[in-house]
């Protein structure tokens, strides 16, 4: 996947109350297969773990840079078996 196709979301500015919102939102948003760029001011690792708790095993976390100032995470949703008609729905997968 090239990083042009990429969507960046830089939460810097963004008010802390409204980070983790406007994070999930945007992941649920994402095509399974796609991915988006994650700009903190700080290691993400509570959004990685709500992630792990709402969603396991449907996405990928990999560290692009990690601080001392800046963090980018590129989190990319998988194609899962529900999503491409291989699931009956039952399991959650």
């Amino acid at each position: 996947m090239h990083q042009s196709t990429i969507a960046t979301l830089d939460v810097r500015r963004v008010a802390p109350r409204e980070r983790h919102p406007l994070i999930f939102s945007t992941f649920a948003d994402l095509p399974p297969g796609r991915a988006m760029e994650l700009v903190n001011d700080h290691d993400p690792k509570p959004v990685f773990f709500q992630l792990q708790s709402d969603t396991p095993g449907r996405f990928t976390w990999d560290y692009v840079q990690a601080g001392p100032d800046v963090w980018r995470v590129k989190i990319t949703k998988l194609v899962n078996a529900a999503s491409t008609g291989q699931c009956c729905g039952h399991c959650g997968g």
